[in-house]
């Protein structure tokens, strides 16, 4: 099986997906620590997810690989991947106490295994606990206590973990620790499924798929937050297979100051620029006017910068790309997030239920630190009271009429809440 990715407005063909479970609810413990943007209710999150993978299976004909049934069943039919399941989950979990405790733990996990399906090991992987044994204090028994780990509450947004380019898959390295051991997951996926990997991004680096963006000849690479110089360095070494690359560096947001800045307003690339057809992008222009790009082209000898310096939106717009312009609220709501499924046709956030629960929580933030965030929440609700006078709710513009783009908004008010949407909870294998 090949992946293979040449411009983000190609017939969308194939998919990976992962459906959340049971670490999201140790993710909504404590939104904030799991890089969530707000609490919210993992059953609809979950009823959303199913949406999606509906939509894009049934209305768009798109091959949807689930990355825990599909783990899941390679160990149920082949014994040799459900041992490496096993033993890689016994290696995730810690055990803390006297050597003897331990010792006497571990075997006990060893001769149970046997007896435990595969998805209880896929959930250690997931939840990564850590168990403390010791005497005790009555009849000879022992006390155990489970903690977790920084479970990956945050696998469900699938396009991160790596990036599929038109030479083939390169496997990234997540920037937080909450998210670090996401990408081992999805290349055990990739080796059961015999997709092979072109490269994979190391310490230094740190590269997560939002910041990628095919664009048929050329391709964007964001900056900053997620993504480092090192790990562009890398990803380039993995021969993409475009003429030109663009290094999109990550904009501060005007409206936050600049001693205090909330990456996490546009921490990937594919938060505020995306893709509708070969012709049309979208984005919060005052982010692509304030983003610069530098300029590399292909030579014998891999990338080299062209010493060119201008700023996204020049830079898409000299390629010959109208640019759809998203308000200040439609980009902090998820706009900007689609997800093109062939030429013209993108689906997107229903934009009305998720402005109310964006703007919710940017009072909260800002009751707590006006300083911070209180010109952002002034200038979103002035949006939202435009937008609803004008009765244009994302993604109902008359910009996406004018330009022949065809929208299938998606109701994500809850999963929108983890940070991202559609495009950010899928991973492109395969268009064309």
């Amino acid at each position: 099986m090949t992946a293979r990715v040449r411009a983000e407005w190609e017939k969308l063909r194939r998919v990976a997906v992962h459906r959340p479970g049971i670490e999201m609810f140790f993710g909504l413990l404590e939104p904030y620590a799991a890089l969530y943007e707000r609490a919210f209710s993992r059953y609809e999150a979950r009823r959303e997810h199913e949406r999606l993978e509906y939509t894009l299976r049934e209305e768009f004909g798109v091959r949807v690989l689930r990355l825990k049934e599909t783990i899941l069943d390679a160990a149920d039919r082949d014994p040799a991947v459900r041992r490496r399941l096993v033993d890689w989950a016994h290696e995730t979990v810690t055990i803390r106490g006297g050597r003897q405790e331990v010792a006497e733990a571990r075997r006990s996990m060893e001769q149970n295994a046997d007896a435990l399906d595969s998805q209880h090991f896929f959930t250690l992987l997931l939840l990564n606990p850590v168990i403390e044994v010791g005497e005790g204090s009555t009849g000879g028994g022992v006390d155990v206590r489970i903690m977790g780990q920084e479970p990956l509450a945050n696998l469900y947004f699938m396009r991160d973990q790596q990036a599929v380019t038109e030479c083939g898959l390169v496997s990234g390295r997540p920037a937080k620790p909450q998210r670090s051991r996401e990408a081992e997951i999805t290349r055990f996926l990739w080796e059961i499924i015999g997709i092979p990997i072109a490269g994979t991004v190391r310490e230094p680096g740190t590269f997560e798929g939002g910041d990628f963006m095919p664009m048929g000849d050329f391709a964007l690479i964001g900056t900053g937050d997620r993504t480092n110089e090192a790990g562009i360095h890398q990803f380039l070494a993995c021969a993409t297979g475009f003429d030109e690359i663009g290094v999109v560096h990550q904009p501060g947001h005007p409206l936050v100051p600049s001693r205090r800045p909330d990456p996490m307003i546009d921490m990937h690339l594919d938060t505020y620029f995306n893709v509708a057809s070969s012709g049309v992008v979208i984005g919060s222009e005052i982010l692509l006017r304030r983003a610069q790009v530098d300029v590399y082209h292909r030579t014998g000898e891999g990338y080299e910068s062209s010493g060119e310096t201008t700023t996204l939106y020049d830079y898409i717009r000299s390629k010959g790309f109208a640019v759809i312009d998203l308000s200040i609220l439609e980009q902090l709501s998820y706009a900007a997030n689609v997800l093109c499924v062939r030429d013209g046709v993108i689906l997107t956030v229903e934009g009305e239920r998720v402005m109310k629960t964006v703007l919710a929580n940017l009072e909260r933030k800002a009751a707590v630190d006006t300083a911070r965030y209180g010109r952002l929440l002034r200038h979103a609700e002035e949006d939202y009271r435009r937008i609803r006078n004008v009765g244009q709710f994302f993604p109902h513009k008359a910009e996406f009429y004018q330009h022949d783009i065809e929208t299938c908004p998606l109701h994500f008010e809850n999963l929108t809440g983890g940070y991202g949407g559609p495009h950010c909870m899928t991973c492109a294998l395969e268009r064309g």
